[in-house]
């Protein structure tokens, strides 16, 4: 971090009372909530201290960041981007396409993903959608398992999130032999460029910070070369929609590991796109507490990252109230 943003959060006084509701925000405990939940369903995540220089009071020693490391990337982003030239969303009650539209320039990030559709039914075509909305339609659908959905479903219903029904707040005692977990595999390169030259599987380390002047997570990667070699600072962000790289993707130096600049994604609208979701669900009669943040958060972060395949493996429920 710069002079003026280390000044910035020391001046911020740390968040006392829930804001999960109203703003979209989060307290350093409710943080650490949410993250055990995160490692606990997510076992590729876990926590960690980083420099002792570094760490933060608010912030247990050892809790203070989250991590998953060699998360492949089998693809880049502009290989994604380019399935999608031509189709620009026009904004209405319902957003629709405007097809082979080129001079139309796309929204910034908060009206983007203030736009986000958390609706129910069969996942839209990616022929028929634009990048972001296919990302967050497939993420945000609802489980095929409890029956396919009917034909006149209510638009504006966001899905059922009873999966995260759990007295103790964590899985039912389970035997781990039957639990499911994601495990990546090497796979062959077997992605082509636009010049036909194949595209090899890059691995990126995901951290989750906690931002005290956000009160929001903050998401840092760093990435490396399918032979282990670092990535450049440009290179990372080959792997970014380029919407936001160099706007609200930039490199900074990580708070918790001195000297080491990642890409970081910029939390200055994650509170308010957080507060969106939340709100929608809520409306549809569904409970979300403030110990699910992670996992709605690192699945609309999918759409600024959509080729990183980190592990958020439960899907997005709640019981309704």
């Amino acid at each position: 971090m710069n002079i003026f943003q280390n000044v910035r959060e020391y001046l911020t006084p740390v968040l006392s009372e829930s804001g999960f509701v109203t703003d979209g925000v989060l307290t350093p405990e409710e943080f650490v909530a949410a993250g055990d939940q995160l490692c606990y369903k997510c076992p590729t995540w876990r926590w960690e201290g980083g420099d002792v220089s570094s760490r933060r009071s608010y912030l247990p020693p050892h809790k203070q960041f989250l991590r998953t490391t060699g998360v492949p990337c089998r693809r880049r982003v502009t290989s994604l981007e380019q399935d999608y030239i031509g189709e620009t969303t026009v904004e209405d009650d319902n957003d629709w396409l405007e097809t082979h539209n080129q001079n139309k320039h796309v929204e910034d990030t908060a009206e983007r993903m203030h736009h986000i559709s958390l609706d129910g039914g069969s996942p839209t075509s990616a022929s028929q959608t634009n990048i972001l909305s296919a990302l967050v339609d497939e993420h945000f659908q609802v489980s095929a398992a409890r029956g396919p959905p009917t034909g006149h479903a209510n638009a504006s219903s966001p899905p059922d999130l009873s999966a995260f029904d759990d007295d103790d707040n964590l899985v039912d005692d389970t035997d781990e032999a039957t639990l499911t977990y994601i495990a990546t595999s090497e796979p062959e390169p077997t992605e082509l460029d636009a010049d036909g030259n194949l595209v090899y599987t890059r691995t990126y380390d995901v951290s989750i910070s906690y931002d005290k002047y956000y009160r929001t997570p903050r998401v840092w990667l760093f990435g490396y070369e399918e032979s282990g070699a670092p990535l450049k600072p440009d290179d990372m962000l080959q792997d970014i929609m380029q919407d936001y790289a160099n706007k609200t993707v930039t490199i900074d130096p990580h708070p918790h590991l001195t000297g080491i600049p990642h890409a970081s994604i910029h939390p200055c609208q994650h509170g308010a796109v957080m507060k969106r979701i939340v709100a929608n669900l809520m409306a549809g009669g569904k409970e979300v507490r403030s110990d699910q943040y992670m996992f709605i958060f690192l699945k609309f972060l999918q759409s600024v990252i959509p080729t990183i395949d980190y592990d958020y493996t439960i899907d997005v429920e709640a019981k309704s109230s």
